[in-house]
C-alpha cells in the first residue's frame, strides 16, 4: 500500500467517525516559542489544548508535515529521517480512552488489513503517584488484544516539559516477524523485532511547578502515527528509502555514483527531501535557528554527493525527480520548484567556495605540522575547520593521507560528540516547553507580535509583511520582509506606535468566520492556504486583523511597555526585530 494511500485511508477513516479534516499547519510554526519546526501534530493545536475552542470542533484529524532535528547525524542508518509526515486525531474534551483505542484498533486491522496477532501494546506501568494503567489495558483487551500482547512500563507517561498537562500513553507495535533477540526480548527491545506504529497520549492532568498532579476539566486525546514507517512495514521493505517515496531518487543516486555507499546514497535522498520541504515553506539557508538547519542539511548533502562523486549540477535533476514523484502528496513542491531549485543551487555554490576556502586552512595547519618535524594532524585542527570553516573532516582525512601524514579522528570524534551534546542540550533548553510555556507572559508577547505587524505596516509600507516569530518568557523575535536596516528614526516610530496602541487601552475580540470572509475583510496571515474553511480572527481595535490561533489578552493595557532591543538582518531580504516588555 502506497504511503498517499494510507495517508486518504486514515482521514476518511476519522472523518466518518466525526472528525473534521484540518490542513497540515507549515513546518516553519507560526506562534510557538517551543520549536524552530512544527515536530508533531499536537503543536499548531496548543491553544486548543488548553481550552480554547476549536473553529471546526473538538474531533479533529489531519497528516502534519514535521521535521525533528535531534537526529541529522544519525540520518544515514536504516531508519532515521529528519522529515516525515505524522497521521494524528484528536479528541478536545469529547472521547478518552476506550473509544481512542477502539478507533486505533478497527483502522489497523480493518482498514489496514494489520492481523491482530502482529499487534503489541505497551501502556503505563505506574509509579509512586500512580498506580498502573489497568484500564487502558482492560479496553486494549476488549478490542481484541491477546492479554500476552500488552507489556506495563513505566515510561508510558508523556508531558511537554517541566510542567503542564501531562497523561499515560499507549503506544502500538507492529511485529516485524524477525527472530526475538532473547527471551525477554518484547516492545521495549531496541533489537528491531518491534516497530512502534502509532501512540495515543491521554491527557488526563495538570503538573505544578511543585511537581502536583490535579484533574484537568478538560480530558484530551491526542494520536501520532508515523506515515513512512507504516508504508515501509505494510509493503515489507526493510527501510523507508526502499519505498515509493524515496525509489526514484535513490535509484538515480545508484545510477550516477562512481563509488558504492548506501549510506550516503540516503544521507542525499533525506536530506534533499527535508531541504525541499523546508524551503516550499518558506525557509532559508542563514547561520542562526532553523536558517541553519537548512544550511546543514544541503551542506551534508552536498558532501556525501562529493563522496560519491556525483555531478554537483546533477541536484537539478534530482530535484526535479520528487517534485514529480512527490506532486500528488505535496503540490508545493511543483508549486514552488524554482524557489526551490535557486535556493538550494545557491546555498551548493557558496559551499563549493567554503570548501576551496577550508583547503587553503588545511594547507597552513599541514605546513606548520611538517615544519615542526609532525606526522600527525590533531583532532583540534580537524575539528577547528569543521566547526569554523564548515570543512568536512573526511576531506581533511583524505588530504592528509594524500601528504602522507594521519589524522588523529579519535581526538575529533570526541570533541564532536562534546560539541554535539552541548548543541542537543542547548537546544532542548532553548527550545523546551510546547503546552508548558503557554502563560501570561507569552500571551502578551504573542498579542505584541501582532502589534508590531501593524506598526511595521505603518512605518515601512503596507506591502510589509511577518515571516516568523518565536516568542519566550524573556523576549520575542519577529522577523519580517524589509531590503534595508532600519533607521534610528524608524525604530523609534515603530515602537512609539506600538507603545500607543498598548496605553489605548484597544479591546481584543475574536470572531470565527470562513477562510473567504477573512480574506475579503483584510485579515493576514501567513500561509492562507494551510488554514482550515472555517478560521479564528483576532482583531485589535481597528490596528490589526489577523488569522490566528491564539492566545491573546483581552485589552492592549495587559501588555506592559514594548522595547526594541535590537534590530538585524536574518536572512536575504528579511529583517529581524528582537524586543522586551517591561
Amino acid at each position: 500500500m502506497k504511503a498517499i494511500d494510507i495517508r486518504n485511508k486514515y482521514l476518511k477513516f476519522f472523518e466518518k467517525h466525526g472528525h473534521k479534516v484540518i490542513p497540515s499547519a507549515p513546518l516553519i510554526p507560526e506562534n510557538d516559542p517551543s520549536v524552530l519546526f512544527n515536530t508533531a501534530g499536537m503543536q499548531p493545536l496548543v491553544p486548543y489544548l488548553l481550552g480554547q475552542k476549536h473553529p471546526e470542533g473538538n474531533r479533529l484529524t489531519d497528516f502534519q508535515k514535521c521535521v525533528r532535528t535531534v537526529d541529522i547525524d544519525e540520518v544515514g542508518d536504516n531508519r532515521h529521517l529528519t522529515y516525515f509526515e505524522m497521521l494524528g486525531n484528536w479528541s478536545l474534551g469529547d472521547y478518552f480512552k476506550e473509544e481512542s483505542i477502539q478507533m486505533s484498533f478497527d483502522f489497523l486491522t480493518k482498514e489496514l488489513k494489520i492481523p491482530v496477532e502482529k499487534l503489541y501494546i505497551t501502556v503505563f506501568g505506574g509509579n509512586e503517584v500512580l498506580q498502573k494503567d489497568e484500564e487502558t489495558a482492560t479496553y486494549w483487551q476488549k478490542a481484541g488484544i491477546s492479554k500476552n500482547n500488552i507489556y506495563f512500563l513505566k515510561d508510558n507517561w508523556w508531558i511537554a516539559g517541566e510542567t503542564g498537562p501531562c497523561g499515560s500513553d499507549t503506544e502500538i507495535f507492529y511485529d516485524t516477524g524477525k527472530p526475538k533477540c532473547s527471551e525477554n526480548c518484547n516492545p521495549d527491545c531496541d533489537c528491531g523485532k518491534y516497530v512502534e506504529i502509532w501512540n495515543n497520549v491521554f491527557m488526563q492532568f495538570f503538573k505544578d511547578e511543585n511537581g502536583e498532579l490535579t484533574p484537568l476539566k478538560q480530558k484530551n486525546v491526542d494520536t501520532g502515527l508515523g506515515l513512512e514507517r507504516m508504508a515501509m512495514l505494510l509493503q515489507g521493505k526493510e527501510t523507508p528509502f526502499d519505498t515509493e517515496l524515496f525509489k526514484p531518487v535513490m535509484d538515480k543516486l545508484f545510477e550516477l555514483q562512481k563509488i558504492d555507499y548506501i549510506e550516503s546514497r540516503r544521507i542525499i535522498a533525506e536530506h534533499l527531501r527535508s531541504s525541499m520541504m523546508i524551503i516550499s515553506d518558506g525557509g532559508r539557508p542563514s547561520n542562526v535557528d532553523r536558517g541553519y538547519v537548512l544550511r546543514r542539511l544541503i551542506r551534508r548533502m552536498i558532501r556525501h554527493m562529493n563522496k560519491l562523486q556525483i555531478d554537483l549540477n546533477e541536484i537539478s535533476t534530482l530535484i526535479e525527480i520528487y517534485v514529480q514523484n512527490l506532486k500528488e502528496m505535496y503540490p508545493e513542491l511543483e508549486n514552488n520548484f524554482e524557489i526551490i531549485k535557486n535556493t538550494i543551487i545557491e546555498e551548493k555554490n557558496k559551499f563549493v567556495k567554503t570548501l576551496a576556502y577550508g583547503e587553503k586552512e588545511f594547507n597552513k595547519e599541514m605546513n606548520k605540522a611538517i615544519q615542526n618535524g609532525e606526522k600527525l594532524i590533531s583532532g583540534k585542527v580537524v575539528f577547528k575547520l569543521y566547526d569554523t570553516y564548515g570543512f568536512p573532516p573526511e576531506v581533511t582525512k583524505e588530504l592528509a593521507e594524500e601528504n602522507k601524514l594521519t589524522v588523529d579522528i579519535q581526538e575529533f570524534d570526541k570533541l564532536f560528540k562534546e560539541h554535539q551534546e552541548k548543541s542537543r542540550q542547548g537546544s532542548e533548553q532553548k527550545f523546551k516547553g510546547g503546552l508548558a510555556e503557554q502563560n501570561e507572559v507569552t500571551v502578551a508577547y504573542h498579542t505584541a507580535t501582532h502589534l508590531l505587524n501593524a506598526a511595521l505596516k505603518v512605518v515601512l509600507g503596507p506591502d510589509t509583511h511577518q515571516r516568523g516569530s518565536n516568542i519566550t518568557t524573556e523576549r520575542m523575535r519577529f522577523d519580517f520582509n524589509c531590503d534595508h536596516k532600519l533607521t534610528d528614526e524608524e525604530k523609534k516610530k515603530t515602537e512609539d506606535l506600538v507603545n500607543e496602541w498598548i496605553q489605548a487601552e484597544l479591546p481584543v475580540t475574536i470572531e470565527e468566520m470562513t477562510k473567504e470572509e477573512a480574506i475579503k475583510s483584510g485579515a493576514e496571515c501567513m500561509f492562507i492556504e494551510k488554514y482550515p474553511d472555517i478560521v479564528t480572527v483576532y482583531k485589535i481595535g481597528n490596528i490589526s486583523k489577523e488569522l490566528c490561533g491564539g492566545p491573546h489578552v483581552r485589552n492592549t493595557s495587559e501588555i506592559g511597555k514594548f522595547k526594541i532591543k535590537k534590530e538585524e538582518a536574518s536572512s536575504a531580504g528579511i529583517r529581524r526585530i528582537k524586543a522586551i516588555l517591561e
